[in-house]
């Protein structure tokens, strides 16, 4: 526990008066004029399982690294903060090798001498917690680092769905940006069953990033992926799309033609807040503490119709469930469901 000194010292530190001098954050990512990622903040990068996410991930490296425009990313990172930190946490070193090795044909740079501004490592090994050490290390002890890229952040948490976890991971992230004056891109999956990022810590993502971009498999072909800004604090950009080329790279679809289902697999996140969740499971939850999933579909769509004042359909309904279960909202033990009304939204 911090002295009061500290405390009285730190409370005198974060005052900040109107007649205070602001900078903008130097800006080092953007997709056509929309600011993407700057220097101070963290960022993410989100979609399913094989939607191509470390593929774009390469495509923001190799911009960065060269400092040249990629797909659609433009970067521009200060001479004072041309060194790159690649953390991977997931893959062997054989198929890191193959991904250090798409960065550099992206970038145009040679295969046989590894660049002076990128540390590329390999924490697939170890622990969440001295993957953490690691990271945190590296970030504090490299000269001249700009961009820090932690594919699989995921694995920094013993529990995805551990709120003290989410907030001190997440608590991290604001610190080492804040601190280096660096910029921290993560990846994260996204659940199976909606277009929601995963646990506690998807959430805390969501809340806290400056840009979370999505990464899709396009529903009419699936060897196109799709980007697009799930949120972002400065002016949403157009979505592009890539497909994997004959060498293993993603290269940018110029006049790709962009199709909406007519149909919604998911319940969006933003569609309705955190008290209107828990006024309608507070109604449908009120007269008996668990009910079976016939029951509970039935009674969901009943308990949000007289909150919202209109009733969702079916698909919806059973959209709505999914979500819930997703985000720890209504717990499923054994073949009944019951209502977590301390969850963190």
């Amino acid at each position: 526990m911090e002295s009061r000194e500290t405390i009285k010292e730190l409370w005198a530190r974060a005052r900040l008066n109107v007649t205070d001098k602001l900078e903008a954050p130097p800006v080092i990512l953007c997709v056509g004029n929309s600011i993407v990622c700057t220097l101070g903040n963290f960022s993410a990068s989100t979609g399913k399982a094989k939607s191509k996410k470390t593929f774009n991930v390469c495509a923001i490296v190799a911009a960065a690294l060269s400092n040249t425009t990629i797909l659609r990313y433009s970067a521009e990172l200060p001479d004072s903060k041309r060194k790159i930190l690649y953390v991977d946490t997931e893959q062997s070193p054989f198929h890191c090798g193959r991904v250090l090795g798409r960065i550099l044909r992206l970038a145009g740079l040679a295969q046989d001498k590894h660049p002076e501004n990128l540390e590329f490592l390999v924490l697939r090994r170890y622990t969440p917690k001295v993957r953490a050490d690691i990271i945190r290390e590296a970030i504090y002890n490299t000269p001249n680092l700009g961009l820090v890229i932690i594919d699989g952040i995921r694995d920094l948490a013993y529990d995805i769905n551990s709120p003290s976890e989410a907030t001190t991971l997440i608590t991290s992230l604001m610190q080492w940006t804040d601190e280096r004056q660096i910029h921290i891109h993560t990846v994260l999956h996204l659940n199976k069953g909606d277009d929601n990022t995963r646990g506690h810590l998807g959430t805390e993502l969501n809340n806290k990033a400056e840009t979370i971009l999505q990464v899709t498999k396009d529903d009419f072909d699936r060897d196109v992926s799709t980007v697009q800004a799930m949120c972002i604090r400065d002016m949403d950009f157009d979505p592009f799309a890539f497909r994997i080329n004959d060498n293993v790279l993603p290269e940018l679809i110029e006049a790709y033609s962009f199709q909406k289902s007519t149909t919604s697999k998911s319940f969006d996140y933003h569609e309705l807040t955190q008290e209107q969740h828990h006024e309608a499971l507070t109604i449908l939850f009120s007269e008996n503490e668990s009910v079976s999933y016939s029951k509970l579909i039935i009674a969901l769509r009943k308990s949000y119709a007289e909150v919202l004042g209109c009733a969702f359909g079916e698909n919806k309904v059973k959209s709505l469930k999914t979500f819930l279960e997703n985000k720890r909202i209504i717990l499923k033990d054994g073949k009944i469901y019951k209502f977590n009304p301390d969850f963190h939204y």
